[in-house]
């Protein structure tokens, strides 16, 4: 997964490179917060953010690709729920699926991504020249694929990560409580307007 930077000689081939990297975002010059830990988000509202289908979703909990962290769905009527990080996770194998990279690969990717820390994951840029992925963590890393092969592609993990931010900003989350399931905003106004009208 990681590669090895080079000497960091200023050629012009470097130069365009590092230029390349510059526009696409891939530069390691994003900031961002900490992601809330005991929010969890359903099925629904991690496809919305994520940008995938709910078939996605439920295959890729089955056969462990992702699996929700902050709660797994356990018989009918139980809810997964997915953290910030399931999410952000989610949306980079949806992009590296519509670049034409494997699922073996993706496997691959992913559990090399689940070893890191939350904050360690906006400073990774993933590579991919469509067959193998990998992982660089600083801007000299980039520019030497960048510089040795034409078809690489980057998914900046930082940009992804506000994506989602902003994403999620939008849609509803839930507190995950320890001792029984999470309480939904809209679940509890939907038992009070149901409490209402049955008098």
């Amino acid at each position: 997964m990681a590669v090895s930077s080079g000497e960091g000689k200023a050629t012009p081939d470097r130069q365009m490179a590092s230029q390349r990297a510059g526009e696409q975002g891939l530069l390691f010059d994003t900031e961002v917060s900490a992601p809330p830990e005991d929010v969890g988000y359903r099925g629904p509202t991690a496809c919305a953010a994520a940008g995938i289908t709910y078939r996605q979703l439920d295959y890729w909990a089955r056969t462990g690709l992702v699996e929700p962290s902050v709660r797994a769905a356990h018989g009918s009527g139980s809810q997964r729920l997915y953290s910030f990080r399931d999410i952000l996770v989610l949306k980079v194998v949806k992009r590296l699926l519509d670049t034409g990279v494997s699922l073996q690969q993706i496997r691959t990717a992913v559990a090399h991504l689940r070893d890191r820390g939350v904050q360690d994951l906006a400073q990774i840029t993933l590579m991919s020249d469509g067959v193998s992925v990998y992982e660089c963590t600083s801007a000299d890393e980039v520019v030497d694929l960048l510089q040795g092969g034409q078809g690489v592609f980057g998914i900046a993990l930082g940009r992804v990560w506000q994506e989602v931010e902003g994403s999620l900003a939008e849609l509803p989350g839930e507190r995950a409580t320890a001792d029984g399931p999470a309480q939904h905003p809209h679940d509890e106004l939907a038992h009070r307007r149901r409490a209402r009208r049955t008098g």
